[in-house]
């Protein structure tokens, strides 16, 4: 089906999201159109694959009146219509069916063991991300965990040394995740993992969730302190988690990329506590990683990953601290994927992505929708449009003094 492979891996081949995308937005269309004076709706949810029917009530006088006018004029006609029908109904059939048959693969691939998945880098994939299956570990866990976009952790796995701490915190700020921060290993430890020859790109995961706001005994900054290497080479120097995040209780991801297994198949992280400090960590993720490039980063504001009409991955709204959640079903005008601006963050909020030094290109997508003409019945310009809706938008970047670029 959609002619691919048994061993076929959603996280890596968005094909099932992308029709099912094409396949809604042809609906859509199909109803602002000669599907306008339909009785019954077919719709797919955004983030679902099941599809729902709708009854609609009566038609409007006006859009009977345009139906009638454009019956066809033919049987042949007629059957063509129905047809149609038919070809959409079987794409749902098809389009659910393959969702339940590679959800079945994938529960099967989950139960492989991380450490024995291969994760060598392959060439790029249609969505512009280097293929190959990826690896996760929660330190100090015992349990698997899937996270909000749909991805594999598993339980810590390939460590020596140090102790396995669990947290009771609830929130934990710049994630949606707080379940990969509520355990973690600490002391002076190493990870050895097994992998075969390639690039990746590394993420390490931290958050301090044991000192914070309500701890009167001290402790925060400088209390974890560590230096971490790869393969003997550093990776991060007095490094300080507290610091480095501006705060406890707030994710801190640290991102590396051009890394390769050793001479031996492993790749060696160790971790040690400097200055009176503790070292300490969340997660590990290893990516397909490109030479000299970091993986792309889209994040669209809302709970569930996107794909594009353009068929690139967006991850869920992460990395924020602040501001306001907002949905609306009104569609966005000037723009061929108006699903994209279904969504929005406002209010007075910041971001935190991680990446590595160097320069990038940064695209920041807006639409207003509470400024307009329609909301009191007047002229667009009688409610002071433009000068309405400020902001600021400030990037830092302590890692290099490069100025990002705006597009």
């Amino acid at each position: 089906m959609f002619a691919r492979p048994d061993s076929f891996d959603q996280d890596v081949d968005s094909i099932v999201r992308v029709e099912a995308n094409r396949l809604r937005k042809k609906l859509a269309n199909f109803y602002e159109g000669e599907g306008a004076a339909e009785g019954t709706r077919i719709s797919i949810p955004v983030g679902q694959y099941v599809p729902v029917f709708e009854e609609l009530a009566q038609p409007s006088p006006q859009l009977v009146q345009r139906t009638e006018t454009a019956q066809p004029t033919s049987i042949g006609q007629a059957r063509a219509g129905l047809r149609w029908w038919w070809v959409v109904a079987f794409s749902l059939i098809v389009l659910v069916v393959a969702v339940l048959s590679f959800g079945r693969d994938r529960r099967r691939l989950q139960t492989v063991a991380p450490s024995s998945r291969p994760v060598a880098a392959l060439p790029e994939s249609p969505i512009g991300l280097p293929i190959g299956n990826e690896i996760r570990i929660l330190a100090g866990a015992t349990r698997r965990y899937v996270d909000r976009a749909g991805k594999l952790w598993g339980p810590d796995a390939h460590f020596t040394g140090g102790h396995a701490v669990q947290s009771s915190a609830q929130h934990i700020w710049r994630t949606q995740d707080p379940s990969i921060y509520r355990s973690s290993r600490q002391g002076d430890f190493s990870y050895n993992i097994p992998l075969p020859p390639g690039i990746y790109e590394l993420h390490l995961h931290f958050a301090e969730t044991f000192y914070g706001p309500e701890d009167a005994g001290g402790g925060g900054e400088g209390s974890r302190i560590m230096t971490v290497t790869a393969n003997g080479n550093p990776l991060l120097t007095d490094f300080d988690v507290v610091a480095d995040a501006a705060g406890a209780r707030t994710a801190d991801v640290k991102v590396f990329s051009d890394l390769a297994p050793a001479e031996d198949g492993v790749l060696h992280l160790s971790f040690s506590s400097v200055k009176g400090g503790g070292g300490m960590l969340s997660g590990i993720e290893l990516l397909p990683g490109s030479r000299g490039q970091l993986r792309p980063v889209r994040i669209v504001t809302r709970d569930v990953p996107y794909y594009s009409d353009d068929s690139h991955w967006w991850s869920a709204d992460t990395y924020f601290k602040g501001g306001q959640f907002a949905a609306t079903e009104e569609a966005a005008a000037g723009t061929d994927d108006p699903e994209l601006y279904s969504t929005e963050r406002w209010g007075h909020f910041s971001y935190a992505i991680p990446v590595t030094p160097g320069r990038y290109v940064v695209t920041l997508h807006f639409i207003e929708r509470h400024f307009h003409g329609a909301d009191r019945g007047q002229p667009l310009s009688s409610q002071g449009s433009a000068g309405t809706r400020l902001l600021q938008r400030v990037l830092q970047s302590q890692a290099h003094p490069a100025r990002p670029q705006y597009s």
